[in-house]
This record gives C-alpha cells, sequence and structure tokens, in this order.
C-alpha cells in the first residue's frame, strides 16, 4: 500500500513578510520531520515515496477561481521585497510560482492516486489554499488548492462525488464557497468559532456542507465527538469516491494563533478514522495537504502523525 509526499524547493519561496507566521520555516519543519521519519524506517516508511510537484496549469485554477483573480495575484507579485493583497496575505518574487506548485501537487496527487500509482498522497506544500475563495484571495492563501484538486478528479476522472475533510483550527470559508452550490462535492470541517475568518456556524449547513464549530478552549473529546457524532456520519451518508483532507495542525494545544487544545494523538485518530471510510467507499483513496500550524516543533510532530496514519499498512 504505497503512499508518496509531493513537495517542491519553489514551496520554500514564497515570503509572506518579516514576522509573518507563514513563514517558510513551517515547511522545512514539516518537510524534516517527514525525512526523519522515513529514514527511522517506521510502519509504511519503506512503501513511501517523495515526488516532485509539477506547477499547475491556467486551466487548473479556472477550475475554482475567477480569471481575473488570478490575474490580480500575478500581478501582484513584485519583482523585489514584499507585496500585499490583504493585510494578511502577502507575496515575495517567488510567491506566484510556489502558488503553482502547490496546486500542481493536489493536481497531480489526486491523478496518481486515481491511477492506482499509489494509494494515497500527503503534499507538502505552501502557501496554503482553504480561505482563497473564487474570486479573493485571503488568509495568508493565494488559490484553493484543495478544491482544485477535488474539482479536477471530477473533471478529469469522472468522479461524480468528492469529499474534503478539513481539521484546521480555522473554518475553510474558501473550500465552502467553491464547493456551495454544487451537491456533488462534500465539505466537512471542525474549526474553533467564533474565530477567523467569521464563517462556519453551521447554520447554512445541508447534506453536502456540514461544519462543527468548537468553543475556544475545546480539545481532544469536543474534537473526536464532532467528528464521530456529526462529521464522518455524513460523510458515511455522502459515499465519496475520493477524499482529500485540508491537514491544517492549528487546533493544536501548543500553537500560538488558536485556542483549541488538541495534540499528536488526536491528529493520528482522526486520519484513522478517515481511513477507515475511505476503506469502506473508495477504495483507500486519499489525498491530504498542508495548511495551517504555527508552531513548528508541533507543527512537525502532528504532521509526521498523520502522515504515519496515512502510510501505516
Amino acid at each position: 500500500m504505497a503512499t508518496t509526499i509531493f513537495t517542491h524547493p519553489l514551496c520554500g519561496d514564497h515570503d509572506p513578510g518579516t514576522g509573518h507566521p507563514e513563514s517558510p520555516a513551517r515547511l522545512r519543519a514539516v518537510v524534516d520531520g517527514l525525512k526523519r521519519w522515513t529514514e527511522a524506517g517506521g510502519p509504511g516508511a519503506t512503501e513511501t515515496s517523495w515526488s516532485e510537484a509539477p506547477p499547475a496549469r491556467s486551466d487548473d485554477l479556472a477550475l475554482v477561481h475567477d480569471g481575473r483573480l488570478v490575474e490580480r495575484v500575478f500581478e501582484a507579485v513584485p519583482q523585489a521585497g514584499h507585496a500585499y493583497l490583504d493585510p494578511d496575505t502577502g507575496l515575495s518574487p517567488k510567491s506566484g510560482e510556489a502558488a503553482l506548485r502547490a496546486a500542481g501537487a493536489l493536481v497531480a496527487a489526486v491523478d496518481m492516486v486515481i491511477a492506482g500509482t499509489v494509494d494515497r498522497a500527503f503534499c507538502a506544500v505552501r502557501p496554503p489554499g482553504h480561505h482563497a475563495e473564487p474570486d479573493r484571495a485571503m488568509g495568508f492563501c493565494l488559490f484553493n488548492n484543495v478544491a482544485i484538486g477535488a474539482v479536477h478528479a471530477r473533471k478529469a476522472h469522472g468522479l461524480e462525488r468528492v469529499a474534503v475533510l478539513d481539521f484546521d483550527v480555522h473554518h475553510g470559508n474558501g473550500t465552502e464557497a467553491a464547493f456551495r452550490t454544487d451537491p456533488n462535492l462534500f465539505f466537512a470541517s471542525s474549526h474553533q468559532f467564533p474565530f477567523y475568518p467569521g464563517t462556519g456556524s453551521g447554520a447554512d449547513d445541508n447534506d453536502h456542507i456540514v461544519n462543527a464549530p468548537l468553543a475556544g478552549g475545546a480539545g481532544s473529546v469536543e474534537f473526536r465527538s464532532a467528528w464521530k457524532d456529526r462529521l464522518l456520519p455524513a460523510l458515511d451518508s455522502f459515499k465519496p469516491e475520493l477524499i482529500l483532507i485540508s491537514a491544517g495542525f492549528d487546533a493544536h494545544a501548543a500553537d500560538p494563533l488558536a485556542q483549541l487544545y488538541l495534540t499528536e494523538p488526536d491528529y493520528t485518530w482522526i486520519t484513522q478514522q478517515i481511513r477507515a471510510l475511505a476503506e469502506t467507499h473508495c477504495g483507500g483513496r486519499i489525498v491530504s495537504t498542508l495548511e495551517g500550524g504555527y508552531d513548528l516543533r508541533a507543527l512537525a510532530a502532528s504532521a509526521v502523525a498523520h502522515f504515519a496514519a496515512l502510510a501505516a499498512p
């Protein structure tokens, strides 16, 4: 049961500005942690490969994003220094290329998993994507990588039902916005609420948009209950043909940007639960991608816990 890790050095060249929490050091911490895990030879390590993230094409971005947004993002990329799409979302000279590799990783990972070359894939890429709406970049995110991968699975491979599961501490407003009008695209999210970006209350949920807001101070018990009692049963009813994961690790107790209190075993647990439903409905096919996580030690440890559960035989 093979698993691959997609990444690219250009994803480390995106620099949103001095002191910005979404720093290049995040990707270094994750990649270094995954390399140490594979070298240590844990269960599944010998069946783990590394893959180079290719650049997304303009047609890939157009699956989710308005052409005017794509133009605005690339026009804003500076020749030197930094530029800002909003106070949170900075750009440096390599940001456009990094964003193409991040989105391209999801497209390539979907292709590889559906072809059966590997069973599961993890995309260690940045900038993250789940806040990017069809017509707006925001929240550290330029393009919505996971949504692009999901729509690509339907358009290129003819899948009918594709699911995205999001356990980042922030609500994936961009993914929900991209999926809202398509009942064959399923989105489930646990997240702190009320909190940035202010969406995800659950008031507008339906059969294919399902949110589990968690109050600040919640921890493992509340997180696991939300998934076990609400989100995973909804996924089971949806019967996905492919599952994608927005794997944010900023709900960790050590993270400086939020107030949830998860630990590494919670990320192992949720990954195992998702794998079980993937085996039931879609031959185990999962593509996961990095979203948030801003304490470097907790981020690396959590990403390794998640990937180890993905890669385990």
